[in-house]
């Protein structure tokens, strides 16, 4: 544990050297994190607790958004029966497909929520009563007050505001990025951070050509107080239970986040 804990804070030393590099795609930004100082910043309703490994409902999310992500429903089918199994709620899984259309578009969510639906009816229908889970414990914000909200989650989960070239050259789409994912979707905290940056993690390893955003949320990810041990835990998850390809991908993509550390 005092191993993992040194690469975080040598990771996070190195990165705040570094000039900001604002690629934001997807809903994702690579710039300097700062996962050891920021993590503590976040309150107790955006967190669990930070452990040695990942818990079975954490590992149970990472399939489910890879395979909704890549749109294979014959694979989710069975990862959203596995993830009930392993006590997700109904609530769970919906929020993690909900926040898929801000990475792999609307029709993939709407067609994964479909499944999802199909799951639950089936499995009512064997007997087996999965719990509902719980709505958001507060109303989400409208207006220039969920863009405010949106700008100050995306801070947190970044470690730094996000500015970059591409926002001076597209506004709207940092305008999107605040308002819709980090606003509208992680002000609602019926799903944690971190499991919404595993689900994004697992969305990612799915789909090629986002390998930046693949990294950038590998450090989100530890921003939310997950340990590099975790994420390395992550990607076996995606090897064994997704493919090779998330795997590799994933694997990739932490290597290149934790890299710093290594000289």
């Amino acid at each position: 544990m005092r191993k993992t804990m040194t690469i975080e804070r040598r990771v996070a030393a190195r990165w705040l050297g570094i000039g900001v590099a604002a690629v934001l795609a997807c809903g994702s930004a690579e710039a300097q994190p700062q996962h050891a100082k920021e993590s503590g910043n976040m309150t107790a309703q955006h967190t669990t607790p930070v452990t040695d490994t990942l818990g079975a409902q954490q590992q149970a999310i990472l399939p489910i958004a890879a395979f909704a992500a890549a749109g294979d429903m014959g694979k989710l089918d069975t990862a959203l029966n596995q993830g009930l199994d392993a006590s997700l709620t109904i609530s769970d899984a919906r929020e993690v497909l909900v926040q898929l259309y801000a990475y792999a578009g609307f029709p993939r969510s709407l067609n994964a929520l479909t499944e999802l639906m199909k799951v639950v009816d089936a499995r009512k229908q064997r007997g087996i009563h999965d719990t509902p889970g719980r709505e958001p414990s507060h109303a989400i914000p409208t207006g220039d007050a969920l863009l405010a909200a949106g700008k100050a989650n995306q801070t947190k989960l970044v470690g730094q505001p996000v500015a970059g070239p591409i926002f001076e050259f597209a506004p709207a789409i940092g305008e999107y990025l605040q308002s819709h994912l980090f606003g509208a979707i992680f002000e609602r905290d019926n799903l944690d951070w971190q499991n919404r940056e595993l689900a994004t993690v697992g969305m990612l390893s799915a789909m090629p050509g986002v390998e930046a955003q693949l990294q950038s949320h590998m450090h989100m990810s530890m921003n939310t107080g997950l340990t590099a041990r975790q994420m390395q835990q992550a990607v076996e998850v995606l090897q064994a239970r997704v493919g090779a390809d998330s795997g590799r991908r994933a694997h990739e993509a932490l290597q290149r986040a934790l890299a710093p550390a290594q000289h």
